[in-house]
């Protein structure tokens, strides 16, 4: 009867609804309402941050500062290096936009803006949204709690010159399909000795979900710490169907399913309190939905669309 079901309301590729106010940024300089750019365009900045946020006017500013430090000092150093910060309020309720707008300010509109999403989509939605509107030829999401240390990116660039260079490939290195993934996998033993036995019989447990449903070459799917090349992200996002917590995973079997390579890299990474998931509830949640990824696409309920380069 599930499958009868999910076969019944079957809708093959994403349906992504965008409201026309989310189509812009406020350009600081003039006031005016300018349109994002499209995934689909050619780059034009050498890397985009997307920096998902909800309710997140406490614990925003000091991701954001480590993230400006660490690319402002890029900057001086690399004669070509070029950024953008796309901030995306997931129909925030507190003071995350004016806290985004502040940044916006100091470093002007081509180097951030923000995407005020007027309805919650969920995490997942929040970074299709922003990826989507970005022009970078890398594309990192980074959680705006600031967990994971923003000079450890380095680590991610260097993984990936290494899979380049493996490659043997000669064309420009955004049309590289590949994903790299921040992990924090080798700080597992020391969580579990801080953990009650029930969450870490959880912890155990969904990461058995996650390899026997969907993903079995990454073994740390959830941090939020992830680089794609912009090919990759012009393939993965557009078959993205999941907006909850469980997109990373969504994410990472699509990447399987097309043969994109995936590495995972070991980053530096702090509990940061003000999270959002609820241990048990989410935990619950995100697996029921790694069953129903797998099983969607086993039954054709959803299907891949391959495109981009």
């Amino acid at each position: 009867m599930l499958c009868a079901a999910l076969l019944l309301v079957r809708k093959p590729y994403p349906v992504v609804t965008r409201y026309d106010e989310e189509k812009y940024f406020e350009d600081v300089n003039t006031r005016l309402k300018c349109p994002f750019p499209s995934l689909m365009d050619m780059p034009s900045v050498s890397l985009s941050v997307i920096v998902p946020a909800y309710c997140e006017e406490r614990r925003l500013p000091p991701m954001l500062d480590s993230c400006f430090e660490y690319l402002e000092r890029r900057c001086r150093n690399e004669a070509k290096f070029t950024y953008e910060v796309i901030i995306v309020s997931d129909g925030s309720t507190d003071e995350t936009c004016q806290v985004a707008m502040r940044y916006v300010k100091e470093y002007g509109s081509d180097k951030v803006r923000l995407l005020n999403l007027i309805k919650n989509r969920g995490k997942g939605g929040a970074v299709r949204l922003g990826v989507q509107s970005s022009r970078g030829a890398f594309i990192l999401f980074a959680d705006a709690d600031g967990a994971t240390r923003f000079s450890d990116l380095d680590k991610l660039y260097s993984r990936f010159n290494q899979v380049l260079a493996k490659a043997q490939f000669k064309d420009s290195e955004w049309k590289y399909r590949s994903i790299i993934c921040g992990s924090r996998a080798h700080l597992e033993q020391e969580s579990i000795a801080t953990r009650s036995f029930f969450r870490t019989i959880l912890m155990y447990g969904f990461h058995f979900l996650v390899w026997f449903f969907a993903v079995r070459s990454i073994r740390d799917t959830q941090c939020g710490f992830k680089l794609f090349t912009r090919s990759a992200a012009r393939i993965c996002f557009p078959n993205l169907h999941i907006e909850r917590w469980a997109f990373d995973v969504e994410l990472l079997y699509i990447a399987e399913a097309l043969n994109i390579p995936a590495e995972e890299v070991s980053v530096y990474w702090t509990e940061i309190d003000g999270s959002k998931v609820t241990p048990v509830w989410s935990w619950i949640e995100m697996g029921s939905d790694l069953f129903l990824i797998w099983l969607r696409y086993k039954l054709g309920a959803w299907k891949l669309l391959v495109k981009g380069e």
